[in-house]
């Protein structure tokens, strides 16, 4: 019973060590908002507006850089069209059914959750540039010419400029996005696009 208590007291007391730790970290909550539309081609439309949450821990702050993680939840509200009717085959055994459906402009919903790595170049007190890679699970609730409906993957790659007013910050970042789903079903094409997305951060 004593070793069990001694056990009890020890998790408890490396717990608070770790919890007491996270709090004197830097720490901050965001919102964000982005939108874009896909590379220019002669198939397919694709344009998106997206809301995202963030929260922001720092990892390691050195002299000339600082190192975050970031986890982002997010909605995408996306709208496709097929240009190109003849980039569905007919050894698609709905071709043409697919042909008429996806030519009209569709609306498709995706949720993500993104994990991601920041890299932070701080140019003055209240001005920083970032690099960001991000990836993470997403869903879809529509399928198309190019991807399957249901599970993917949403893989971000971001460079920002943020500037900061007391415990706020402001930033823009520009990115591209790569969705696919790594082959898991049909289609995997996958969209790429291009965005601008602003946010505005609170940091404890």
């Amino acid at each position: 019973m004593n070793k069990k208590l001694h056990f009890t007291v020890v998790l408890i007391f490396v717990f608070n060590a770790i919890y007491g730790q996270i709090r004197r970290e830097h720490l901050s909550v965001g919102f964000s908002f982005g939108f874009g539309n896909e590379f220019k081609n002669d198939d397919y439309t694709f344009t998106n507006q997206y809301y995202k949450l963030e929260l922001n821990y720092l990892l390691r702050k050195e002299k000339f850089f600082q190192y975050e993680i970031v986890i982002q939840p997010e909605i995408n509200f996306a709208e496709h069209q097929l240009i190109n009717p003849y980039f569905i085959t007919p050894d698609d055994p709905d071709y043409i059914e697919k042909r008429e459906r996806f030519s009209k402009k569709y609306a498709i919903n995706q949720y993500i959750l993104n994990l991601g790595i920041i890299l932070r170049k701080p140019i003055s007190k209240s001005i920083n540039a970032f690099f960001l890679a991000s990836t993470g699970p997403m869903i879809s609730d529509g399928e198309t010419e190019r991807l399957a409906k249901g599970f993917a993957f949403s893989n971000v790659v971001a460079f920002g400029v943020s500037y900061k007013v007391k415990r706020f910050e402001f930033d823009v970042r520009p990115n591209v996005r790569h969705v696919s789903n790594a082959g898991l079903s049909s289609p995997n094409i996958g969209f790429n696009t291009k965005n601008i997305e602003l946010g505005v951060s609170l940091h404890f």
